[in-house]
């Protein structure tokens, strides 16, 4: 139960940060959060945690958790090194993926269309997390894997977001096919290039998002720096 708790707290926090409803050097207040969605402290503090192994927020000691800074360049700087990444473990997996993890991509594949079906942007957010991380372990590197997982994670709330641009979802799954495509038939250099391009729309989407915005803070559930 706190860990659904966690997670609906992480994620109403990510978009109130991200679309700059809660400014940076706002400090968060656990009560003040507890409160607003109805939960104990302790899943706000889980939340807290999570958004700070992400980067949004900055856990000062005996302060607090306060919003950090992170600007659109940052942002746009860190979707060029994921492409970078992603497009390395997808020429890796195109190299070197077997029948095991043919099937579990195949699998997430398809839950990404059902998500998208049901033009569930959530759901298809969770589904497509699955598609990307079916890639990383098909690419023999865990090394490389875990850099990457680290990344995406860092990442999380503003790929998360993009996917409320209109008609992303389409075109995301449209890619995924493209990347499923390549990876199968062994075409190393065409799935780097359908790759990078995939997580550099992500970045454009999430900018395109952002300036599109009329966002004001909120001040329920942040105190003064």
């Amino acid at each position: 139960m706190n860990e659904r708790a966690a997670d609906r707290v992480r994620e109403a926090l990510e978009e109130d940060v991200v679309l700059g409803r809660i400014l940076p050097g706002n400090r968060l207040d656990e009560l003040a959060l507890a409160e607003r969605f109805g939960v104990s402290r302790t899943p706000v503090r889980e939340a807290l945690n999570r958004l700070a192994a992400s980067g949004l927020v900055e856990l000062r000691a005996r302060r607090g958790a306060f919003v950090k800074a992170i600007g659109i360049a940052q942002v746009v700087e860190m979707f060029e090194v994921m492409a970078e990444l992603e497009a390395l473990c997808a020429r890796l997996a195109a190299r070197r993926i077997n029948g095991e993890h043919t099937a579990r991509l195949l699998q997430a594949h398809q839950a990404c269309i059902d998500a998208a079906e049901q033009a569930d942007a959530d759901a298809y957010y969770h589904r497509n997390e699955a598609f990307h991380q079916a890639i990383y372990d098909a690419c023999g590197n865990r090394f490389l894997a875990e850099q990457t997982e680290n990344l995406r994670n860092r990442l999380t709330p503003y790929r998360r977001m993009q996917l409320h641009v209109r008609n992303r979802i389409v075109g995301s799954l449209s890619e995924h096919q493209q990347i499923v495509d390549a990876i199968r038939a062994g075409e190393e250099d065409l799935v780097v290039a359908i790759v990078k391009n995939h997580i550099l729309i992500q970045g454009e989407k999430f900018h395109s998002l952002v300036q599109g915005l009329d966002a004001t803070p909120s001040v329920s559930t942040a105190g003064a720096s």
